[in-house]
């Protein structure tokens, strides 16, 4: 077997904690979000969603206390809940953030009565795809030219639903 640099440096990483996001997130969730998305929200619009009743955030930290690492952002009314964005650093990719993100975010939705959890991913995100279908997501329309892709080309939005009950 043969190690990475990356498998190496994961190892000796603390294990992911997880809590909800509070307003003092907002700058480091919208870093977080520039580095993974061509059009980055701004800390004003975390802050804004995060203080809205209709939102729910989680954020994985590199252990307790330490500093986010990744998080998911829904926002909805029960009995249906979407996914705004997920996001992990590119330095914790790979290594189940995104997945526990889902995985806990769903369990939290199921247990407050939500029945019915929806997504658009773009279309050849691959990670992002072979994640939501993982967790049991099914494409269920497409939304043509919904995005541009990084050379201006008009991409489809796939729409995905999960029902959580």
């Amino acid at each position: 077997m043969s190690w990475k640099i990356t498998d190496i440096t994961r190892a000796w990483r603390a294990p992911p904690a997880f809590r909800p996001a509070v307003a003092a997130d907002a700058e480091a969730l919208a870093g977080l979000h520039a580095a993974s998305f061509r059009i980055g929200w701004e800390a004003a619009e975390f802050e804004r969603l995060l203080a809205d009743r209709l939102s729910r955030a989680l954020v994985a930290t590199d252990g307790p206390g330490g500093r986010p690492t990744g998080f998911i952002l829904t926002h909805g009314v029960a009995p249906e809940m979407e996914i705004l964005s997920v996001a992990v650093a590119r330095t914790h990719r790979g290594g189940g953030i995104g997945r526990a993100l889902v995985e806990k975010t769903m369990a939290r939705l199921a247990a407050e009565g939500f029945a019915t959890l929806f997504l658009e991913v773009e279309e050849g995100n691959r990670p992002a795809l072979a994640l939501y279908e993982r967790a049991g997501f099914r494409e269920i329309g497409r939304r043509p030219g919904y995005y541009r892709d990084a050379g201006g080309k008009p991409v489809a939005a796939i729409a995905m639903r999960r029902d959580l009950r």
